[in-house]
């Protein structure tokens, strides 16, 4: 009896350790900032707002996004997004591209298996519409909470569970980093 439960509790030591092995050699897993823009890309058509401006009525259509993970040695997201709007005043519609740069901190939100962008500025933002060409400093506030609003509700990035080292991850409580160009996964310690 006492040779059984040696030869179980080696057994046992042996299956821990090399559960710990595997899953020390998938330490970790990146996200590049393609895989970022691929993810927003598909969230574009949701991008789509009808909102007010400086009180002018306007709808705002994302139209690609760019996103550089880490800019500056630093530890934001940092996106930059053109979009076409239409505004609307005294009943006349006016075509208007934008161009619009925010950053934020990711956070890893893990029961939703999700990166969010959080505390996001807006950088700058440009338009050119019907021959005007400058900033939007006037509604840049109106801006931000937009875009805001939808980067509360909507990811930058949802983890690939079908991707079998983010499934065996995803299972562990896990530390995001920023590093210049890409957001690494790794198990908490």
């Amino acid at each position: 009896m006492k040779k059984i439960l040696i030869a179980l509790s080696v057994l046992l030591s042996v299956l821990v350790l090399a559960s710990c092995a595997q899953l020390g050699s998938i330490a970790s897993y990146s996200v590049s900032e393609s895989d970022l823009e691929q993810m927003l890309a598909q969230q574009i058509p949701k991008l789509t707002h009808q909102a007010t401006a400086a009180g002018i009525p306007l709808r705002l259509q994302v139209d690609k996004m760019k996103v550089a993970i880490g800019p500056d040695n630093s530890d934001l997201v940092r996106l930059d997004t053109s979009a076409s709007a239409v505004l609307s005043l005294f009943g006349l519609s006016y075509p208007a591209e934008m161009n619009l740069q925010v950053e934020g901190a990711p956070y890893y939100d893990a029961e939703k298996q999700a990166v969010f962008l959080r505390s996001v500025n807006l950088i700058s933002s440009n338009i050119d519409a019907a021959g005007y060409r400058g900033n939007l400093k006037p509604v840049n506030s109106e801006l931000l909470q937009l875009i805001n609003g939808f980067l509360a509700d909507n990811p930058v990035y949802r983890l690939d569970t079908t991707n079998p080292t983010m499934k065996l991850l995803s299972q562990v409580p896990l530390n995001m980093a920023v590093q210049n160009g890409s957001l690494r996964f790794s198990p908490s310690n």
